[in-house]
């Protein structure tokens, strides 16, 4: 059953999430801290809404990703995939850890650990190795792959009360990272793959069903239906199984339940996006999601000074006021948005010319062999 269907909805979230990423990152790294009053209802709202970001990227990751290898294995070759798949995570890590890097720290000798510290690009881009090899696995089993990635899913989440803490003193650096915050880690790849594995989850259901007849209608409902149940249910309803089956986790895990609301917060913005997708087709919006990693780079360097050490951070870090650092937030977004466009045509730009070193190398290696 190869599918042609393209998902145009799929490059509108991610749009979304990386304008939201945008002014979240410049708002909360620029403004004052005065003007950070949990009780003011704008201030809030905007806390509560930029929480749905980094939620967002992992979902939307895990289901492109997962439904572009399903369409390559239905029609007969995803190993082209699949090479690409494992190629792009590991690209991802790698430029993840080379936004750490301050070049003149290092030409006067200044070495440390920082650049070992896990960002959101590096743990994509092992969810997408992740999935890479979960697919080889199960690939042949399609209903199976969908309950083992739904499994993984809640097993990521429900368990997270017994990692949260975690302290992995004795492992070296590079590895306890993706596990571990305590040496300054702002993603781990748990829970945070849960959160793709849910994505792919959704991939299967797609890549099954999008064909039939009234799958959109049906699948708008669903994403509503299941994304309040999620935010204002879930709770409640891992509380109550945890006295059904006498297993306190799942109290642990109601106590402090952000992941399945947050995941609620997802779906229902899957939804409004897939049921206004006809609007949304060859739109300014749809261009933005189809660069955000050369946004996700572009404003790295501009805001926190990547390879330099000289960013909007350096000089103006927590000083603006409301109005100066909205103003800000829609000039950044704006300026970050246009670099994209201008100077790289898709994401691919940068995978280019890595290709073009590794295959220089390649050439170069086997001549002196």
């Amino acid at each position: 059953m190869a599918q042609t269907n393209r998902l145009y909805f799929i490059d509108a979230v991610r749009a979304f999430a990386i304008l939201m990423m945008l002014q979240g990152h410049f708002i909360d790294t620029l403004l004052a801290p005065a003007y950070r009053d949990e009780s003011n209802a704008i201030y809030n709202i905007w806390s509560y809404f930029r929480g749905i970001t980094a939620p967002t990227f992992f979902t939307i990751s895990g289901l492109v990703f997962a439904y572009l290898l399903l369409r390559s294995y239905a029609k007969g070759n995803d190993k082209a995939r699949i090479k690409k798949g494992l190629f792009r995570g590991l690209l991802l890590i790698l430029i993840g850890y080379s936004l750490r890097i301050n070049i003149f720290n290092w030409l006067y000798g200044d070495f440390n650990t920082y650049i070992l510290v896990i960002d959101v690009l590096q743990c994509i881009g092992l969810s997408l190795i992740l999935l890479v090899a979960l697919h080889s696995v199960f690939k042949k089993y399609s209903y199976l792959y969908s309950i083992v990635l739904f499994a993984i899913g809640c097993i990521c989440f429900v368990t997270e009360p017994l990692y949260r803490d975690i302290i992995l003193d004795n492992v070296p650096k590079v590895f306890a990272n993706y596990i571990t915050k305590t040496n300054g880690s702002i993603f781990t790849i748990l829970p945070w793959f849960g959160y793709s594995a849910f994505g792919a989850f959704i991939s299967t259901v797609f890549f099954r069903h999008v064909h039939r007849e009234k799958f959109k209608i049906s699948t708008v409902i669903s994403f509503f239906v299941t994304g309040v149940f999620l935010i204002y249910f879930s709770s409640l309803f891992l509380t109550k199984l945890s006295r059904v089956t006498s297993i306190p986790l799942f109290k642990m895990s109601a106590d402090y339940n952000y992941l399945f609301t947050r995941m609620g917060n997802v779906l229902i913005l899957f939804g409004v996006f897939y049921a206004f997708e006809k609007y949304l087709k060859q739109s300014i919006i749809a261009r933005i999601g189809e660069k955000t990693l050369s946004i996700y780079v572009i404003h790295f360097v501009l805001l926190y000074g990547s390879y330099t050490g000289y960013g909007l951070k350096r000089f103006l870090n927590k000083s603006l006021e409301p109005e100066t650092a909205i103003f800000g937030a829609i000039l950044f977004m704006v300026v970050v948005c246009f670099m994209s466009f201008h100077y790289g045509k898709t994401n691919t730009f940068v995978y280019n010319l890595i290709r073009k070193i590794y295959n220089k190398l390649k050439i170069y290696y086997h001549g002196i062999r």
